[in-house]
């Protein structure tokens, strides 16, 4: 008889401990916003110790293929989806932007920590018909910096990525030679360069490279200590990238985003923006039949765009503007479990 009270005390004690247990919401996709999004998801762990996301940084172009076979909870991506993908999805799927960064041409060139591009010089370069440091295109525009007679050794994304998205979205709208030849996408064939995986493959990869030149999310670059160059924008104005100036990027594109927010924001006119910005979304199944988890992630993505936007800044990434949290809030909305609402209409 005590046997079986024992073998009944544990059995309540173990179901006790699993009704306790942390529900988990599992997600995956772009690099561009790991540094905020596990800065992130530490948090609201802590604040909600029975809530745990669980995030893999595997390149947007990973997080779109997931979220469409229903592998994950929710997918990352700074290219959003296409019309045809979104058709092509089980149910339907809504962008919600997180965050906004800037993607950075950065450079491995001893002795030289400055250096401002044209759009037409990047293009050049990446399309290989630039081939050296010290061509006129870029020494013009580079008075008194020492340039030398290296060859460029470019990098870039191995993998499908969203920071890729943003960088040839930007080279298709300022180079019709660019648009024709290789277009914009999260994946795209390279006329030249070597490829590394993620952000952080990019940035290892310039770093140990003399003579190499690359793109990442300016998170990566600070936190690899490289320097990240100035770029021309449309108004003219060779600007540095900073949370201002990506900040205004995405102010001049408001009415764009009002009317869909997959609008992209690379080369904006306003005059202090700089132009190889861009969003970063999170990837939501408008309704989900476990209806714990989908509480979990609506809670998150309320939190995220309210209070989390206090965490975007120390990691070099731009605030929300108040535009872009109403087009969340209204999407927050749209969320259901079985049919049934998971955020209150105002």
């Amino acid at each position: 008889m005590r046997r079986r009270w024992w073998f009944a005390g544990l059995l309540a004690l173990g179901l006790a401990q699993l009704a306790h247990a942390a529900t988990l919401v599992t997600g995956a996709g772009a690099t561009f916003p790991y540094p905020l999004y596990s800065k992130w998801f530490d948090e609201f762990h802590k604040r909600n110790p029975d809530l745990q996301i669980n995030y893999q940084s595997i390149g947007s172009g990973g997080g779109i293929r997931q979220v469409l076979e229903g592998t994950v909870d929710f997918g990352a991506t700074d290219g959003p989806m296409s019309d045809e993908q979104l058709k092509s999805a089980p149910v339907p799927i809504l962008h919600l932007p997180t965050a906004l960064g800037a993607v950075v041409p950065t450079f491995n060139l001893p002795g030289v920590e400055r250096i401002r591009f044209t759009p037409e010089a990047i293009a050049g370069i990446f399309l290989g018909r630039i081939t050296h440091w010290n061509d006129p295109a870029l020494a013009t525009e580079n008075p008194g910096v020492a340039l030398p007679a290296a060859p460029f050794v470019p990098m870039h994304r191995s993998d499908g990525s969203g920071t890729t998205y943003i960088f040839t979205d930007y080279l298709a709208k300022v180079s019709p030679e660019w648009q024709q030849r290789v277009g914009r996408g999260t994946s795209v064939n390279w006329p030249v360069g070597l490829g590394g995986k993620g952000n952080e493959g990019v940035a290892g990869l310039v770093r140990q490279t003399p003579g190499a030149i690359g793109y990442v999310e300016l998170a990566y670059a600070k936190q690899s200590q490289l320097p990240v160059a100035r770029v021309r924008n449309q108004a003219g104005q060779f600007v540095e990238p900073t949370l201002a100036s990506t900040s205004a990027a995405v102010a001049a594109s408001a009415p764009a985003l009002a009317k869909d927010v997959r609008a992209p924001i690379a080369n904006a006119s306003a005059p202090d923006a700089y132009p190889i910005a861009g969003l970063t979304f999170l990837l939501v199944y408008q309704d989900r039949k476990d209806a714990a988890r989908a509480r979990v992630l609506a809670d998150f993505l309320q939190w995220a765009i309210h209070d989390g936007q206090e965490m975007a800044e120390g990691l070099d990434y731009a605030r929300l503007p108040e535009s872009v949290v109403k087009v969340d809030e209204a999407a927050l909305r749209m969320l259901t479990a079985g049919g049934k609402p998971l955020v209150a209409a105002k």
